[in-house]
C-alpha cells in the first residue's frame, strides 16, 4: 500500500506542477511579448520617469506572482525526487520480504513478485519521472536557440550530458563552450509535454553561444 500510495502522490504532484508550468508560461509570454518589458526589464524611462507604454501595476503584479509560481515550482519538484526516492526504497524492502517469506532468496522468478502492487513489480516507470533544473526566461530573436526551437518558458530537463544536480550553470556553460559547432540533444518540457530538441551552440552577430538565458529552478 505504501507504494501504491506514493504513485499517486507523485502523480498528484505532477499534475499540480504542469499546472504550474501553464501558467508560468502565459505570464511569461505577456511579459515578453513585443514591446513588453521583459522578466527585468526597467519599469522606467531614460530620465527616470514611469514608462508610459506598459501597464506598470500589472507588470508588477505578474512579476510577483511569476517569483511566488517559480518558489511553488521548486518545492513541488523537491517533494516529487523525494517521493521517487521513498517509491524505490519501498521497492527494495518489498522484493526483500517476498523473498524472505518465500524462503528462496536466490530464487530466478523473486524479481517478478510484489504483493504490494497486484502481483506485479514495482518500476519507477510506472510514473512520468522528468525533473527540470531551469527554465528559458529570455531568448533572443535569430539566436542559434530560437532557431533551433527553444522557447521562451521551456523547463530544461536534459542538456547534453547535463542533468539535475549540482553546479549547473558551470556545467551548462562548459557543455555548450565542448559543443560549439555541435549539435546538442535536449529534452524539455513544454506546457506539461517533454520534447525532445537538438541545439547546436554557435558563434552569432549576438552574445553567448546560444543567444538564450537559463534561470535554475
Amino acid at each position: 500500500m505504501v507504494a501504491m500510495d506514493l504513485k499517486s502522490e507523485i502523480k498528484k504532484l505532477m499534475e499540480k506542477r504542469s499546472a504550474l508550468e501553464t501558467e508560468m508560461n502565459v505570464i511569461i509570454e505577456r511579459l515578453c511579448q513585443p514591446g513588453g518589458p521583459g522578466l527585468s526589464g526597467n519599469l522606467v524611462d531614460s530620465e527616470g520617469f514611469p514608462r508610459s507604454d506598459i501597464d506598470i501595476p500589472l507588470v508588477r503584479a505578474d512579476r510577483n506572482r511569476l517569483a511566488g509560481l517559480r518558489n511553488d515550482h521548486t518545492d513541488i519538484t523537491e517533494k516529487i525526487g523525494q517521493n521517487i526516492e521513498l517509491l524505490h526504497a519501498a521497492r527494495l524492502a518489498s522484493k526483500s520480504s517476498t523473498a524472505m517469506d518465500s524462503g528462496d532468496v536466490a530464487g530466478p522468478n523473486m524479481h517478478n513478485i510484489s504483493p504490494s502492487n497486484g502481483g506485479g513489480p514495482i518500476s519507477e516507470m510506472d510514473v512520468d519521472v522528468s525533473r527540470p533544473f531551469a527554465m528559458v526566461d529570455e531568448i533572443t530573436e535569430e539566436s542559434p536557440a530560437a532557431e533551433d526551437g527553444l522557447q521562451l518558458g521551456d523547463q530544461i530537463v536534459k542538456f547534453g550530458n547535463v542533468e539535475y544536480g549540482d553546479n549547473l550553470l558551470p556545467r551548462l556553460a562548459s557543455e555548450a563552450q565542448m559543443n560549439q559547432g555541435h549539435p546538442v540533444p535536449m529534452v524539455v518540457m513544454r506546457q506539461g509535454t517533454s520534447i525532445n530538441l537538438t541545439v547546436t551552440p554557435r558563434t552569432w552577430q549576438g552574445r553567448g553561444l546560444l543567444g538564450c538565458n537559463f534561470r535554475i529552478l
